[in-house]
């Protein structure tokens, strides 16, 4: 069966994005730079970004593909990744508003979910062809699998940088047991690899 990663980039002090988020600013103060070292440090980090980008499905929630702010959908927004988004794959948006399916080019089409983690992840193994499901983030989404016992390895990408506020990644999501099974990295960010221990 395939499995379910996480990987997400987070500050030292365990943060997704900066305090203040907006639709203007949505990773909030200072949360670009958390993610220098995917643009920075391309080549060095190679092995980590393909395996951000080798998922068969994705699963986000609705800020990461719209922004921070709850309320209906603007039916014109196609995400911030322009014509052409990363994932190449069908990906699963999890929200309180439906709306239909978003196919953009490259092979990426946002399908969005109204009913639940579950729902999202039994429609992201089909989509998947037996290639493994990526929880994409944001943190919300994130803990809501972590919490679950959905998700089979976590792949944190630290940066090496405070934020002191902001959307934290491990806040209540109870005691979930981690086995560290790679650690690597450059001068702008640490990978490690765990596994989610049942």
């Amino acid at each position: 069966m395939n499995s379910v990663t996480c990987d997400l980039t987070v500050s030292l002090d365990g943060f997704l994005a900066g305090p203040n988020q907006t639709p203007e600013n949505p990773l909030g103060e200072g949360g670009e730079a958390l993610h220098r070292w995917q643009f920075e440090e391309p080549e060095a980090n190679a092995a980590a970004l393909k395996g951000i980008l080798s998922a068969g499905a994705y699963i986000m929630g609705r800020n990461m593909f719209a922004g921070p702010g709850p309320g209906p959908w603007s039916q014109d927004w196609r995400g911030w990744w322009g014509e052409e988004p990363p994932y190449h794959a069908p990906v699963f948006v999890l929200t309180h508003h439906p709306r239909p399916p978003l196919e953009l080019e490259g092979g990426t089409t946002f399908h969005f979910v109204a009913d639940g983690i579950n729902s999202a992840l039994a429609q992201a193994r089909e989509a998947a062809a037996g290639k493994d499901i990526a929880v994409a983030g944001g943190a919300g989404t994130a803990r809501q699998f972590l919490s679950a016992g959905l998700v089979d390895e976590l792949r944190l990408h630290i940066s090496p940088l405070l934020l002191g506020g902001g959307e934290r990644l491990l806040d209540g999501v109870g005691n979930i047991k981690l086995e560290p099974t790679e650690v690597g990295g450059t001068g702008l960010v640490t990978h490690i690899r765990y596994r989610v221990l049942r």
